[in-house]
């Protein structure tokens, strides 16, 4: 039996659940369990804190998990990132008081405040650079205000806390985040078919939701062009139309260009322009 552990909470739990859910597991919590077994699936389902999970599953409690590779590479615990899920993006930063520093080789013998000292410092040490870290479980950006910091290391989005608190971000991003798919380093035979089973179900998902399928109605002097336009995976269906003359046609057309094909079809004479999403793949 495949053990999966999954984010109880924060910005990777929702979405970690929702694609298990649309590849087809039972991870739904009634009573917030903390452990579901989905029988059907032969899988056990974890909930523990995110930056526990590269550490459940370096140590090879768990087969595999849904984390952020900044906890990954910050938990240093053995886990292997397999494959990166497309949600919870974010940016590692520096950041010190405007226009002090420039760079990370400004950060020699200063004090960096941080929730990830081991990703932090393994950055910094591939550059050279000698800081003295203080570790802070969150709320960095108010180190330096408060006087326990020269800069802080912390995950970027809009900007605003950093702004807020008189600070600007310097220098190369540190790392860019997002949610990934973890296993341990020995799985065994019977879990790495279970393991393998569950990346080809996340794969067609992931990849339904970059697509959707388009059909339309074209005359036959304007199939050529149509097609040119949804040239799809492999080649579109192209299907004869009781109309005479006319044709049916289908393809997988990307998501966020949908609209842009569907105003160029129209163009070149299709109609009967319809879209359709995908909730899973196999390509």
């Amino acid at each position: 039996m495949l053990r999966i552990a999954v984010p109880n909470k924060g910005s990777l739990s929702v979405p970690s659940e929702q694609l298990l859910t649309a590849a087809g597991y039972r991870v739904h919590r009634s009573n917030r369990e903390l452990m579901i077994d989905d029988a059907r699936n032969d899988v056990q389902f974890y909930f523990l804190r995110p930056r526990d999970i590269a550490v459940y599953v370096g140590s090879g409690t768990l087969d595999a998990g849904f984390t952020g590779r900044d906890l990954l590479i910050d938990a240093d615990a053995g886990a292997r990132e397999v494959m990166e899920l497309g949600y919870s993006a974010s940016t590692f930063r520096f950041a010190a008081r405007p226009d002090t520093l420039t760079g990370a080789t400004d950060l020699e013998g200063l004090r960096v405040a941080t929730s990830y000292p081991t990703l932090v410092q393994k950055y910094l040490a591939e550059l050279g650079v000698t800081v003295r870290l203080v570790k802070l479980d969150g709320a960095v950006e108010t180190s330096v205000r408060l006087g326990i910091a020269d800069a802080v290391a912390d995950v970027v989005e809009t900007g605003t806390s950093l702004r807020n608190s008189g600070l600007a971000v310097f220098g190369d991003p540190i790392l860019r985040s997002e949610a990934v798919l973890v296993e341990r380093p020995d799985l065994g035979a019977d879990e790495r078919i279970a393991f393998e089973r569950l990346c080809r179900r996340l794969k067609g998902v992931l990849i339904a939701r970059q697509y959707v399928m388009v059909d339309f109605d074209c005359p036959v002097e304007a199939q050529d062009a149509a097609c040119a336009l949804t040239p799809g995976i492999e080649a579109p269906t192209v299907s004869p139309l009781a109309r005479a003359g006319w044709v049916a046609v289908r393809s997988l057309v990307p998501r966020e260009r949908a609209p842009f094909v569907m105003d160029e079809l129209w163009e070149v004479g299709a109609r009967a322009i319809l879209v359709t999403p995908l909730e899973s793949s196999r390509i």
